[in-house]
């Protein structure tokens, strides 16, 4: 998968203005402007204020991104661009460059939903990583919006199993890192301190745990902190605060890695990934990982320069849909459902 058409891709979805240059499934640039100390200040993602920054970031990050891979737009073959989910006014920016680069080269644009990018996010390679060639799996997507298992049978073949009724993985840790004064966003920091606790200090409870489905729910689990706060107070020490950092991952993990599990074995995945800003989070990759030699399948996760949003996928989804010869096309606010995407 190293050879292949050379695609230049924007993502503009939420709080990230990136441009990535991908050749099949192999990163030659991969740029990425963040937002996170603008938005830190109130806790989560102002979509003006998102919307305002893409629109100055958006040239100088094109521009890194065709130095770092030692190209001319007139020496693409192709440009890709998130056509959604994501903030209305964030995409607006992405889409309205791509349309004005493709008018002005001729290139054709494919518009790439952005879990769809995700899903791909495993097989890319770069510098440091030899790219994977895709196959059908079972997909584990965590993110700040998403919480879905998603059996990927081939390119624009994907059916959501289950998905959460409330709160995605990554809002959970948000909206606890935010209970606890650990600032925005609170994934990363959760994740640090759950290295130094003890897991099973506080009995948190797991929801959803019917055997039969695959619906995630975080909402309770995030009012049982909550709860656990009001009665106790805020964690007196270090240590008190890792452990209930620990605890509440652990509630998280489990959940998600018993539900993967039990969809791997019904549908006869011979291979799984992680996928989404969650996927980077230590305790859930080490217990998939001991799930995967337990279970003996093949698991496969994204680097972490790959975890969040980034470009470099949506460039590897156009990629594969060069080569698979579908026909280019945007549909700006594509809709949220990744079994949805169009052929």
């Amino acid at each position: 998968m190293r050879a292949g058409p050379k695609i230049l891709a924007i993502e503009s979805s939420c709080d990230e203005t990136a441009c990535a240059v991908v050749e099949g499934l192999q990163v030659r640039a991969s740029v990425v402007a963040s937002q996170v100390a603008i938005h830190a200040a109130y806790g989560g993602v102002v979509p003006e204020l998102a919307s305002r920054h893409h629109l100055t970031a958006a040239v100088p990050v094109l521009r890194a991104a065709l130095v770092q891979a030692g190209l001319q737009l007139h020496e693409l073959d192709a440009l890709a661009v998130t056509e959604g989910p994501g903030l209305v006014g964030a995409l607006l920016v992405g889409v309205q460059m791509a349309q004005g680069l493709a008018l002005a080269t001729g290139l054709p644009l494919h518009g790439i939903h952005h879990m769809e990018g995700h899903l791909l996010s495993p097989f890319l390679g770069d510098h440091a990583t030899a790219a994977r060639d895709f196959v059908p799996h079972l997909a584990l997507s965590v993110s700040g919006g998403h919480s879905e298992l998603v059996l990927v049978e081939g390119l624009a073949r994907y059916q959501v199993l289950g998905s959460t009724r409330d709160d995605a993985a990554g809002e959970a840790f948000d909206k606890v890192a935010k209970l606890l004064g650990l600032g925005y966003p609170g994934g990363p920091v959760i994740d640090r301190l759950a290295r130094e606790g003890d897991p099973q200090a506080i009995a948190f409870p797991r929801a959803m745990l019917d055997r039969q489905r695959f619906e995630f729910s975080f909402s309770g689990l995030k009012t049982a902190v909550a709860v656990h706060l009001q009665q106790h107070g805020q964690p007196s020490s270090r240590a008190a605060l890792a452990d209930l950092c620990a605890s509440f991952q652990a509630a998280v993990v489990d959940v998600l890695v018993m539900k993967a599990r039990l969809a791997r074995r019904k549908f006869g995945c011979v291979a799984m990934t992680i996928v989404g800003g969650v996927s980077a989070n230590h305790g859930l990759r080490e217990a998939m990982a001991a799930a995967a030699r337990q279970d003996g399948f093949e698991l496969w996760t994204p680097e972490l320069r790959y975890c969040g949003d980034n470009a470099a996928m949506i460039a590897a989804a156009a990629a594969l849909r060069v080569q698979a010869g579908l026909a280019p096309g945007v549909r700006v606010f594509a809709s949220g459902a990744i079994d949805e995407v169009r052929r």
